[in-house]
């Protein structure tokens, strides 16, 4: 269970959660202690088993699960005030629109007694936050990891600790002969990561480190159980075919699929409103059609058509070759530019989703051109085509837009992560990391 969180959930942020939800509920509990429960939610609690907590709760409880898929507990917007005050702002938003939303009858004493309530949480919230960056408590979390290998790949893992999801590890490295148990607890050492095969000193202070009750991982095995990548300078043919979550049944593939159609559908009459305007200003802010046709790879590498919104001048491609897009590109056009930092040029391919030629989520579908051209420079690209391409997916949420064969080799490393690792959980994981995503317009080119 530990290691399948990890995927996900990095235990830092599992545990600001937790301590937010405690102060938050002792906060708004003791104002209501003070000045009352709420008209309509003494109401709702009625009904609640201990019903003189049950406000409280309610409000912390929703704080949390407002928080998640709009990134407040993503490290990358945890410790950035510019990015966490906004969130915090659109999570207040939410919060009292929900609140007055299933608290019946709407009066301006409801918004006053709810919004009130909900500031004090959200205020508890950001305080926590403050307090969280102070060093003591961030040394605190942080988990050092004795590094064992070659000078080549204890740098290369060292970089990768430099990304969102590795930040909360310390690479350190000890000379074979020095591992003992007490540098081991002066250390504080977490675990042990072995990035290379190990001479007989390395592998006996290795074994030690085992018998000591440490956890020991090859690098693969950290990269996937804590990055949440695959490691693809160790990666080959056999250690991707080891282990057994790469198969889906019958079952789930067919669960996915109806979850496909359904929310797919959802999604579809709900975005509807959006498209209609998309559609309208597109038309009135440069000639040439509203929608735009393009042939993608898809599962097994079959080709398909996918549909968006058109964001590029008509010429864009006018001397006949493929070319990524880049920041600033002058080929979008005003109406452009907007929709696809919000991704609403995007909202077509749901009917390549209903139709089956794409999933929710999964590896971004590209281009044929770019297909050959970066199979050829990367090892393993084609393998990302053993599942469905994605509206979204987990390389798409944990990396910036790709726009040159190094970040597609770096998106390719979460996306046979995905294909590996692919749960219905995953999948859902994903589709909340979208969220934030979107409103925050991650990556956007």
């Amino acid at each position: 269970m530990q290691r399948a969180m990890a995927h996900y959930v990095p235990r830092e942020m599992a545990v600001l959660g937790l301590v937010e939800l405690t102060v938050s509920f002792l906060v708004i509990q003791a104002m209501i202690a003070m000045s009352g429960t709420p008209s309509w939610l003494a109401g709702v609690a009625g009904t609640m088993p201990g019903a003189s907590l049950a406000p409280a709760a309610l409000i912390a409880v929703s704080i949390g699960a407002i928080g998640l898929p709009i990134g407040l507990y993503q490290p990358e917007v945890c410790f950035d005030c510019r990015r966490l005050l906004p969130a915090v702002a659109l999570a207040a938003v939410l919060l009292l629109g929900i609140m007055l939303l299933f608290g019946g009858s709407f009066t301006r004493g409801h918004a006053i007694e709810t919004a009130r309530l909900c500031a004090a949480g959200l205020a508890t919230m950001v305080l926590v936050r403050l307090v969280w960056r102070l060093d003591i408590i961030r040394r605190l979390l942080v988990r050092p990891v004795l590094v064992l290998g070659g000078e080549g790949e204890v740098a290369a893992f060292r970089l990768r600790l430099q990304g969102r999801r590795g930040r909360n590890f310390d690479a350190v490295t000890m000379a074979a002969d020095q591992v003992s148990l007490p540098a081991l607890r002066q250390r504080r050492i977490w675990g042990v990561v072995v990035t290379s095969t190990l001479d007989g000193t390395a592998a006996d202070a290795t074994l030690d480190c085992k018998m000591l009750g440490l956890p020991v991982l090859t690098s693969e095995e950290f990269h996937e159980t804590y990055l949440g990548r695959v490691d693809l300078d160790a990666l080959t043919a056999d250690r991707f075919l080891a282990g057994d979550r790469h198969s889906r049944g019958r079952v789930s593939a067919g669960v996915k699929r109806l979850c496909d159609i359904v929310i797919g559908s959802l999604m579809l009459v709900l975005a509807l409103p959006a498209m209609v305007a998309a559609a309208v200003a597109i038309k009135l802010d440069s000639p040439g059609p509203v929608f735009y046709r393009q042939e993608r790879v898809g599962r097994f590498g079959k080709t398909f058509t996918i549909f968006k919104f058109r964001s590029m001048t008509v010429n864009a491609e006018a001397c006949g070759k493929p070319r990524w897009a880049q920041k600033e590109d002058p080929r979008v056009t005003r109406v452009g530019r907007f929709i696809r930092a919000s991704r609403i040029d995007e909202l077509p391919q749901l009917a390549n989703i209903i139709r089956g030629d794409m999933s929710l989520v999964g590896p971004r579908p590209e281009r044929p051109h770019f297909v050959e051209q970066l199979a050829r420079a990367i090892p393993f690209y084609h393998q990302r085509a053993y599942v469905k391409p994605g509206l979204t997916g987990w390389a798409q949420v944990n990396y910036p837009y790709g726009a040159s064969v190094e970040d597609a080799r770096e998106k390719l490393a979460y996306d046979l992560f995905y294909v590996k690792h692919r749960t219905v959980w995953l999948d859902l994981v994903t589709l909340l990391s979208t969220v934030r995503v979107v409103l925050f317009r991650d990556g956007a080119r």
